[in-house]
């Protein structure tokens, strides 16, 4: 008999395989699982070679998987200027006062994390920062990465006055004379981003290195990265992979999604497949997938949909946001993508970018027939519900973001009073999806939001944050335990095309987090104080909590 290099035995495993069974030991040997069942019925596999693992009651469960993530642009936050954990102006200024102080004289304080809800209509200003750092250029990302904060400084170097007009993507906030006030959105932003110097690629190897180290603390051993190109000032991150590749530094398995420059058409897709060739970096990264953003965010009324947005009055506006890419073009693209076998990652917050990509993926089955592409759309903050069995019946994966679906002063102070219609009403409608029969899977968008599963879990199961005293929001869209944990493992295994991962099964890679209970075994509200004791990948250990 050959014995196992690793046994874990003593606590409920929770295979997520199509019968979600369970079992209470399971074994590896080399990268792969090669055993699943009752304790006593491994026990035969255990020499005085064999690591074995005892449980102690905790779950074992298929690593977990980001479905759509920022790494490199997360982990150089870390090591910059980051707002994620402040709370308000002063907070803030204290944060950008520092950084200035820390890096040499004349050079940019970039980084980002700060919250729209932290100021009055989401809108911070250029005085603001200028208060604390007025000799040097500033310029910070919001939170959700759909605007950045800039002081005086940064936007004269940039060269925007009064007479600068607004991008085809984007916004330029304004005083009363035209003056730019600070608040850049979407497309504006890189009208400021371009004269900052690119980030040194050492400092961003160290920060992809942060963040993969914060993601397999929370149990996540392989994740899509969303966005590798260069988009509003952000260094293209294929690069920082291929160097960590190289120095044998990458843990996880990576699927990268290339970015669709929407400034331009077809003319790219040959240096989208040149792209993808020159990527196959072994059998950790790969960047079979195109990602499209289709439209904004519902806070600065760029998120395409289907009724115009609502002014402060209450009143229907002219705005029902902005297509970033022209819906019959859409098609098009998405059809001879398709056709090269790309996986296409729509970015579709509001409902008609949602419709818009429906249609594309429709377009692309009527035209190439049915191809294992798994095209996915992620966000998903407003459906129709004349498109939810869509996706099912065009074999499209919803990608959710769950942390979003909950009360809390950026949805009820400026997106909730802002939408037309009832809009309102089918927001996050993840029961309705899955009731439906459609594959789901789950991500984070880090650094947005928290790259925690379990925080994601917890709302997609109770609809509200841990603790708050807000009501649930829109109940009947809560999703079940099992379903919430098959997003994060199986679903999102299947959207990265990892099919060995995402199940504990004899065969797979031994892709493992150990939790520190049983999920099952506690109340739902309780769900987002699990936390995780190992992370697998491959069989070896990269994570241990101490």
């Amino acid at each position: 008999m050959t014995h196992a290099d690793l046994v874990l035995t003593g606590g409920p495993v929770l295979t997520m395989d199509g019968a979600r069974s369970r079992a209470t030991a399971l074994a590896v040997t080399g990268d792969r699982i090669t055993a699943v069942g009752q304790a006593h019925e491994l026990s035969g596999l255990i020499g005085p070679r064999t690591e074995v693992v005892d449980l102690a009651d905790r779950a074992l469960v298929p690593g977990f998987q980001d479905a759509h993530v920022h790494p490199v642009g997360g982990g150089v936050e870390l090591i910059s200027c980051d707002l994620s954990d402040a709370a308000d102006l002063a907070a803030y200024q204290r944060r950008i006062r520092a950084a200035a102080d820390a890096l040499p004289a004349g050079a940019w304080v970039t980084g980002g994390g700060w919250s729209l809800d932290s100021f009055p209509g989401g809108q911070p200003t250029r005085q603001q920062i200028d208060a604390v750092v007025a000799d040097r250029p500033v310029l910070l990302s919001n939170r959700d990465h759909h605007g950045a904060w800039a002081n005086t400084l940064a936007l004269e170097l940039a060269g925007l006055t009064a007479d600068t007009p607004d991008p085809a993507d984007g916004r330029i906030e304004r005083e009363a004379d035209g003056t730019p006030s600070g608040m850049l959105q979407e497309g504006a932003v890189g009208l400021v981003s371009r004269h900052v110097p690119e980030a040194d690629l050492e400092d961003r190897l160290r920060g992809l290195l942060e963040a993969q180290a914060l993601l397999h603390s929370y149990g996540i051993t392989a994740w899509q990265d969303a966005l590798l190109g260069v988009y509003n000032g952000m260094a293209d991150a294929s690069e920082v992979y291929a160097l960590a590749i190289e120095r044998g530094l990458l843990t996880a398995r990576v699927r990268g999604a290339l970015w669709w420059d929407r400034e331009r058409g077809a003319e790219q897709i040959p240096e989208l497949v040149e792209r993808r060739e020159r990527l196959r970096l072994g059998d950790r990264f790969s960047a079979g997938t195109v990602k499209i953003m289709q439209d904004g965010i519902a806070e600065n009324q760029t998120a395409a949909m289907t009724e115009p947005y609502r002014d402060s009055c209450g009143c229907a506006t002219a705005n029902a946001g902005l297509s970033f890419v022209d819906p019959l073009a859409l098609r098009s693209h998405v059809t001879a993508l398709d056709a090269l076998g790309f996986q296409v990652h729509f970015h579709a917050l509001g409902d008609r970018a949602v419709r818009e990509a429906l249609d594309a993926v429709e377009a692309a089955r009527a035209a190439n027939g049915w191809r294992d592409t798994r095209h996915h759309l992620a966000h998903l903050q407003v459906v129709h519900r004349d498109d939810i069995a869509r996706f099912r019946e065009l074999g499209a994966t919803a990608n959710m973001q769950p942390l979003w679906a909950a009360h809390e002063k950026q949805m009820d102070e400026l997106t909730i009073p802002f939408l037309g219609g009832d809009l309102a009403t089918r927001q996050y409608p993840f029961g309705d999806l899955h009731r439906a029969g459609v594959v789901l899977a789950a991500g984070s968008d880090w650094p947005v939001s928290s790259p925690n599963p379990f925080e994601g879990i917890h709302v997609a199961v109770n609809r509200s944050h841990p603790g708050s005293d807000h009501p649930v929001f829109l109940p009947e869209q809560r999703l079940s335990l099992t379903a919430a944990l098959a997003a994060y493992t199986a679903g999102s295994a299947y959207v990265n095309h990892l099919d060995d991962t995402g199940v504990l099964r004899p065969g797979a890679l031994a892709d493992l987090a150990v939790l520190d209970r049983d999920p099952y075994a506690v109340p739902a509200e309780e769900l987002a104080s699990t936390t995780v004791h190992r992370t697998y990948v491959g069989g070896v250990a990269v994570h241990v909590k101490e």
